[in-house]
């Protein structure tokens, strides 16, 4: 492997993206971040990056759109050489509340970012990654995969469902590459992504720590799986869900 690994992180500029592209830089990767839409924040993403003193580069990305997968993974290698390890964490709840009250299009768009986004942007990395001696792949999942999320978005936990089982089948597929697939299924975690700003705290009496987590203890997880250290793990959904 090269001196310092290169990562793409998807939806890297924000919550538990954003975490993970400093807790990366702290360990020694450079970092490309994508993004959908809200550059500031992303630039300052990238500046944790570079307060680490690791390299840094920004690209504005719809995962869902294969043009735009391969210009994030071109733009990746030419900036900062050949990609390592990816992230795969850009998602959309969708329409929020019961699945009889969603609207085809919310859930026809989420799944195509949290499904097929994951799926193109793996493809990539493994078609770059073969080429280049192995690397690791993280996709993060949901504890809802597994919970079903009821009243809230059912068809997200069915597309969280369908990572997990990626994870585990494209793992399988390229072990023999030197390329290492894993995923991590937050519970309740304190970021953007929610709704209702305070559902964290409504939801922490369920949780048997009794807290949401923090994006920077969900980013420990990512960065484990794809260290040396977890040279052994592949095909793993790591939960960190508080018991839940």
């Amino acid at each position: 492997m090269q001196p310092h690994p290169v990562t793409v992180v998807t939806g890297g500029s924000r919550g538990i993206g954003a975490a993970v592209s400093a807790r990366l830089a702290e360990d020694g990767h450079d970092v490309v971040i994508g993004y959908r839409s809200n550059a500031a924040a992303a630039e300052e993403a990238a500046e944790a990056v570079r307060a680490a003193g690791r390299r840094c580069v920004t690209v504005q990305v719809d995962t869902a759109d294969e043009a735009d997968v391969d210009r994030l993974f071109d733009t990746a290698a030419a900036e900062l050489g050949p990609v390592t390890g990816l992230v795969n964490n850009a998602g959309v709840s969708g329409p929020v509340g019961p699945l009889a009250d969603a609207d085809a299009e919310g859930m026809r768009r989420a799944l195509d970012v949290n499904v097929l986004g994951y799926l193109l942007c793996a493809r990539r990395a493994v078609r770059d990654m073969r080429a280049t001696g192995g690397g690791a792949i993280v996709n993060l999942s949901s504890a809802a995969a597994t919970l079903g999320a009821p009243g809230e978005y059912v068809h997200y936990a069915a597309a969280k469902g369908a990572v997990d089982t990626m994870t585990v089948g494209l793992s399988k597929e390229v072990a023999a590459d030197g390329i290492r697939v894993n995923a991590v299924a937050p519970g309740v975690i304190w970021t953007e992504f929610h709704a209702d700003p305070e559902r964290p705290a409504k939801l922490a009496s369920g949780i048997p720590l009794g807290r949401a987590g923090q994006p920077s203890e969900i980013a420990a997880a990512v960065a484990w799986l794809l260290s040396d250290d977890a040279s052994y793990a592949t095909g793993t959904v790591l939960r960190v869900a508080g018991g839940r």
